[in-house]
């Protein structure tokens, strides 16, 4: 895994200097992902802002996301820290709008995921810095497993091509902390303990069997016919957010 690390350090480093960016905005969520890519962004040597954003937050996940924080802060001297509690911020949104939007409870999971994209960009652009993705290559390319224009919306993706089991490798390779790599992973939006598997119905490693899967259904066990069912159906209904954006190209005579 070192070459990885090392390739995509160096390419992270090559994109920001190519774009004349002073270095990157990360939001730290207590996961995995997050963890893996702000220490790699750390390693370029380049302005890392680490933003905490909690919005009505479980303590466990903000209590991981300090605790990370304090890692980048205490290893790298390249490391600037925030916290923007945005809890009052998205209770003035969420009273603002007719209740029938308020009470569709999805769509107020993924506007905390918009509220957070606006701080990263707003942070970013003050610092002339690039907002870095933390999506794997199941989340962002196998079941779309993301917010369109949340945490879908940065300006890079450096671990979008790692499968999940590939950034837990990396992640216990750079010293990420145990507490981190054993964390179930959550895309932390809704403000109780449910986790990707609970929302998902299939764990990553069982997600990445199904990306990669291309024998003969009929000799599959009852679990993996079921898993290939919830992986086709996430891929399919979630294209929307894997596709570029459709344009109506109108015919010139």
């Amino acid at each position: 895994m070192d070459n990885t690390i090392d390739y995509i350090v160096d390419w992270l480093k090559s994109y920001a200097n190519q774009a004349g960016s002073d270095g990157f905005v990360i939001g730290i969520s207590g996961g995995i992902d997050s963890a893996v890519t702000s220490t790699l962004c750390a390693r370029t040597g380049l302005k890392v802002i680490a933003l905490n954003l909690p919005i009505r937050q479980a303590e466990t996940e903000y209590l991981r996301a300090e605790e990370h924080i304090q890692y980048l802060k205490n290893k790298f001297s390249n490391i600037t820290a925030l916290e923007i509690n945005l809890s009052h911020v998205f209770s003035e949104f969420e009273n603002a709008l007719p209740s029938e939007v308020r009470d569709n409870k999805l769509g107020m999971a993924n506007s905390r995921a918009r509220l957070r994209m606006t701080s990263l960009y707003s942070v970013a652009q003050a610092n002339n810095c690039l907002v870095v993705g933390t999506g794997n290559k199941v989340e962002d390319f196998g079941i779309g497993f993301f917010t369109k224009y949340g945490d879908g919306g940065v300006d890079l993706s450096p671990i979008a091509d790692l499968k999940k089991s590939e950034v837990w490798e990396i992640g216990r390779v750079l010293g990420v902390s145990q507490s981190i790599i054993e964390a179930k992973p959550t895309d932390g939006l809704w403000g109780d303990d449910r986790n990707d598997e609970d929302q998902i119905g299939a764990t990553y490693p069982e997600l990445e069997w199904a990306m990669d899967f291309k024998g003969d259904e009929s000799s599959l066990s009852i679990r993996e016919r079921e898993v290939l069912v919830i992986y086709r159906d996430f891929n399919r209904i979630n294209q929307h957010k894997m596709k570029a954006i459709p344009v109506c190209i109108i015919p010139r005579g």
